[in-house]
């Protein structure tokens, strides 16, 4: 069969639609995440010294044990919400088949 000057095979594949949202909330995510591991270690340099530059923070031990309780959470919630939104933008690319067609594994 010849081909002719027209044929475009861009034509056949379906245009991807965009994941700009996705991509926005992997990173606010992101930097939620660097937010939580600053706030954490602030909170843990409080715990642990005198340091000039944290004097409120060294005067008031609960505090520096919600910033760093704090910190960890904001941490975490900013991993968990990375992973899923990674996960989202890497799921258009899988096949579309229903459960019951998968291979059954023991």
């Amino acid at each position: 069969m010849k081909l002719s000057d027209s044929f475009d095979a861009k034509r056949l594949r379906t245009r991807q639609p965009r994941h700009w949202g996705v991509r926005l909330a992997a990173g606010l995510s992101a930097v939620l995440a660097t937010f939580g591991i600053l706030l954490a270690m602030a909170g843990i340099a409080g715990l642990l010294g005198n340091y000039d530059a944290l004097a409120e923070l060294n005067a008031n031990r609960p505090l520096g044990i919600v910033l760093a309780v704090s910190g960890l959470l904001m941490l975490y919630l900013g991993v968990r919400f990375w992973r899923r939104s990674r996960l989202r933008l890497r799921r258009h690319r899988e096949l579309n088949l229903s459960p019951h067609l998968m291979k059954k594994h023991d």
